[in-house]
């Protein structure tokens, strides 16, 4: 991405924030102070979906074929893999950044580019890590939640990171601006049809499809900062009952009168 692109991209993140900022609602919902706000750009995200990037996505999925399609998941996740490695060096865990760091040069030398997958044979998983969670590993709370135009489920703090994320993506790898937009599309449509079934099963059981997202989206980004293992959230203890008093003594019975 060029300069002027990158600063788009940051004016119109900055924007966005702003305007959750400045929304006020009523009650609001621990967590989601610009509810208002949020579900006003979430219906906007589900039509924009719902008129380009499903039908595309399902297009996609139904007439390519998966061992294309798997191809293009390969190529896409080797390019991420080295910013992903690039965050696990910022959150001071050298072991899984050298890592992923193998996992992309064998990928990137043994499978064509990344267009095969023999890392994952040899035991180098894939752990994604992204500027949000650096920052999170590093102390930086998730702020309120956030849901970005075109970008979806968010918090301030993911917000933030979403920026260099966007500058470090696969297609800003490229000089050439049609093999850079090329790949803007191919990541976008990939990753929209990898979550065909999440949102097919959101529209079945959902009574309330922004709900279950937020709490899906919160509770994945918790998961992820710390590396599956977060800590046990603490609960106020609301109306304790007081202690119970003690029972008065009762007085002996009388004794009975002399004869």
């Amino acid at each position: 991405m060029s300069a002027p692109r990158r600063q788009a991209a940051a004016a119109a993140l900055a924007t966005a924030l702003l305007l959750g900022g400045c929304a006020t609602t009523g009650p609001a919902t621990p967590g989601d102070p610009w509810e208002g706000f949020n579900r006003k750009v979430f219906a906007f995200n589900e039509a924009v979906d719902d008129a380009v990037l499903r039908p595309v996505a399902e297009t996609y999925r139904d007439v390519v074929p998966k061992l294309v399609r798997t191809g293009v998941s390969n190529v896409l996740g080797n390019l991420g893999d080295l910013w992903s490695a690039a965050n696990h060096f910022l959150q001071g865990k050298g072991a899984s950044g050298l890592e992923q760091g193998m996992r992309f040069l064998t990928n990137s030398l043994f499978g064509l580019g990344g267009l095969l997958d023999p890392a994952s044979e040899m035991g180098l998983k894939r752990h994604s890590e992204d500027f949000g969670q650096t920052l999170g590993r590093w102390g930086l709370g998730p702020g309120p939640y956030l849901v970005l135009p075109l970008l979806g489920p968010s918090s301030v703090r993911d917000g933030i990171g979403r920026v260099p994320d966007m500058a470090a993506s696969p297609s800003n790898l490229f000089d050439d601006s049609k093999l850079s937009t090329l790949t803007t599309v191919l990541t976008v449509v990939d990753a929209r049809a990898s979550l065909l079934g999440v949102t097919g099963l959101a529209d079945r059981v959902a009574l309330d499809k922004y709900s279950f997202f937020r709490q899906a989206y919160l509770s994945r980004r918790r998961d992820a900062v710390y590396d599956g293992a977060p800590p046990a959230e603490a609960f106020e203890d609301i109306g304790d009952d007081p202690p119970s008093a003690a029972p008065a003594p009762t007085a002996p019975p009388p004794r009975p009168a002399p004869r």
